[in-house]
């Protein structure tokens, strides 16, 4: 059976092969619509690509924060995690409109969603305790009870209308849905509008594969599949020639994990994963983020 990564080096061929030139917000693009990937989450394994390296704590960090429904910058770049960075910069917050932002003020982005849906955003200091929708704590307590984990709507989302114009960046990832099956085994689903293959993709994959394996330890279940749906899938013209060196390299196999349960969501840490498969991965392949 081949190599599930195959799926992602083969979406890059698809898009230099049959993706439509396209001029868009923030540079060229050959871009196509409507993909999907699946990825096993069976036995610990986590979909860490290895044709290149992953900064996979980085990934973790950022999660974490969007588990604590944070949305101050600076609580990232004091971990030393600079992928928001581009976004929260008083010239970017200006191209926004959002000219009385403080700088690091991402506004009510991911986080905010997942915790406290339609509450009204003030700033990064204010207490939102209790106020709104907290969506990743009604997918906990269905996950925990046997009588309610098998429903179709065990769905978090972060694309709030009301909402776009505030955010420094309206979400790309934007609806997730959890599934369970046999009463014991959870898989999830992730439809993304927007998606940079070269850089942003591998993250979103390790993101949403490492958000399952959580709730599935947290929630006393087992983790199973990871299902990737995305809309506009684009490689930026100015990483094709990374991209074209990166599909010439063959995978290693994905690495395992184990996370120690936590009591609240929010308490996990880089601490509490071992690892039974560690990642081996190729060497990095830089490429530019685009903000």
């Amino acid at each position: 059976m081949d190599h599930e990564e195959y799926q992602y080096l083969n979406l890059i061929k698809n898009i230099l092969e049959n993706g439509s030139l396209e001029n868009g917000r923030n540079g060229d693009t050959k871009s196509l619509f409507g993909e999907c990937m699946r990825f096993s989450l069976k036995d610990g394994t986590i979909p860490f690509l290895t044709t290149k390296k992953l900064a996979w704590k980085t990934c973790f960090k950022e999660l974490i924060w969007f588990i604590q429904g944070k949305t101050n910058n600076n609580d990232l770049t004091e971990q030393g995690v600079h992928i928001w960075s581009g976004n929260a910069t008083r010239e970017f917050l200006d191209s926004r409109g959002l000219t009385n932002r403080p700088v690091g003020d991402l506004g009510p982005i991911y986080g905010f969603q997942w915790r406290h849906f339609n509450a009204k955003y003030i700033d990064t200091s204010t207490n939102y305790d209790c106020q709104g929708i907290d969506q990743l704590q009604q997918i906990i307590d269905s996950l925990k009870d046997p009588t309610q984990r098998s429903s179709r709507r065990l769905i978090m989302t972060a694309w709030n209308p009301s909402c776009l114009d505030s955010m420094a960046l309206p979400p790309c990832h934007v609806l997730c849905q959890f599934n369970v099956r046999s009463g014991k085994y959870l898989s999830c689903s992730l439809y993304q509008r927007s998606g940079d293959v070269g850089l942003g993709v591998p993250f979103n994959i390790a993101s949403y594969a490492f958000l399952t394996h959580i709730l599935a330890v947290h929630c006393d279940l087992v983790a199973d599949e990871f299902v990737y749906f995305l809309g506009n899938t684009h490689i930026y013209t100015s990483h094709i020639d990374v991209l074209k060196e990166q599909i010439t390299r063959k995978p290693m196999k994905f690495p395992r994990l184990k996370i120690e349960k936590k009591e609240k969501i929010e308490q996990y840490t880089l601490e509490d994963i071992t690892w039974i498969e560690k990642y081996n991965y190729h060497g990095p392949l830089p490429l530019i983020m685009i903000a």
